[in-house]
């Protein structure tokens, strides 16, 4: 297909050289593909693209998603074909969530957990049981004629599970949904550096992206064994400490009536079985199209702002930087086990096995580990 250009309709300046680069990491980043990435046409309202060996109709091109910037939905679906090379190694192997925004982000939206029928035959799909609803096959946005696919569909965030699709009852991440409530941006900065603080007193390597709505996520890359209700138990746990050892600026009360003011919500109830979270680098539906940006520590302490980062200035950022959320990805070995601060790992029996391709983490070809001794000790910080 010709190259038409870059899909338009963004009136922002774009701010390319936001901070320093961040110190090396034990992991290699994942840098933005060399190869030509496929450019959406700026002059039709439909188009049909390859992508990865598949062909996909794009629609309504032209329709305004973020009626601010008058972004299109042509220019939300070339971002997230910019960013593929870094999105997809954490969306793969995880079921998705869709929220649906078929209007742009100031029309009605829906949820929709299972994937539409009929499909193009090459989406992957992992089936959950729901009380009540039977088995759901959700989507897996692991390529990305899958990931264009989806964004066609009107969604402009991606919520994927925190457990991948072969263990549905094992997530290989715990996180923190730092929730500012009625207190400031800044202030939320500051419990994020305390809970860095406590983590790292743990020995747990930890890393944070702006939630691209309001507040930040802290998230712990972990060694898959616990339960996801184990996981939740740490959390809670952990959230609970510092709201006590913190008092006049953290707080563990997710009920609002009981929340009180000014404090910022450490909300561990986010690792609850099921919930999602957006990913990192999904777009927000939010008036400047403000993305879920991982940062670095530094520049957390620094001072950054959600506003900075946003859809027409992020693929620049991670071209220079590449993914610095890449510890996080299945394939780092860098990952804490949390039978070292007293989670119980119980034996390994899968609710579903599913079966991922080849050739990638979980496909059976590594080698396997071992479960650890089950005499822990809790480990204090």
């Amino acid at each position: 297909m010709e190259n038409t250009g870059h899909a338009s309709g963004i009136m922002y300046a774009a701010e390319t050289s936001l901070h320093e680069e961040p110190p090396a990491s034990s992991a290699q980043p994942a840098l933005i593909a060399d190869e030509p990435i496929p450019r959406i046409p700026i002059d039709r309202s439909e188009a049909m693209l390859e992508l990865s060996g598949h062909r996909v109709r794009l629609t309504n091109l032209q329709k305004i998603f973020f009626p601010l910037g008058r972004i299109t939905k042509g220019a939300l679906l070339q971002y997230y074909l910019d960013v593929a090379p870094v999105l997809l190694p954490h969306t793969d192997q995880r079921a998705m969530v869709m929220k649906r925004y078929p209007n742009g982000m100031s029309g009605k939206f829906f949820f929709m957990k299972r994937a539409p029928a009929p499909r193009p035959k090459w989406i992957r799909t992992c089936p959950i049981e729901h009380t009540g609803a039977g088995v759901i096959e959700f989507p897996i946005v692991g390529d990305v004629a899958t990931l264009a696919w989806m964004i066609n569909l009107g969604c402009i965030d991606l919520n994927p599970w925190y457990a991948r699709s072969d263990d549905i009852e094992r997530p290989d991440y715990l996180h923190f949904d730092l929730d500012p409530g009625e207190a400031t941006f800044e202030r939320t900065c500051e419990v994020a550096l305390v809970v860095h603080e406590a983590l790292s007193g743990l020995g747990m390597p930890n890393y944070v992206k702006t939630s691209g709505s309001r507040g930040l996520h802290v998230f712990v890359p972990i060694v898959r064994g616990p339960l996801q209700q184990d996981v939740w138990s740490f959390a809670r746990d952990l959230a609970r400490e510092l709201a006590e050892r913190h008092p006049k600026i953290i707080t563990a009360e997710s009920r609002m009536a009981k929340r009180p003011p000014g404090r910022v919500l450490i909300d561990y109830n986010q690792n609850v079985w099921g919930r999602t979270i957006a990913s990192v680098y999904s777009v927000r539906p939010m008036p400047r199209a403000t993305v879920s940006t991982p940062v670095t520590w530094a520049e957390v302490a620094e001072g950054i702002s959600i506003e900075a980062f946003r859809l027409e200035n992020v693929p620049a950022r991670v071209r220079k930087l590449g993914d610095i959320w890449a510890p996080l990805a299945p394939s780092s070995p860098d990952r804490y086990d949390l039978s070292q601060a007293g989670v119980d790992v119980p034996e390994y029996v899968p609710k579903y096995s599913m079966p991922v391709p080849k050739g990638t983490v979980g496909d059976g070809t590594e080698e396997a580990t071992p479960l650890p001794d089950l005499s822990y000790r809790r480990v204090a910080f």
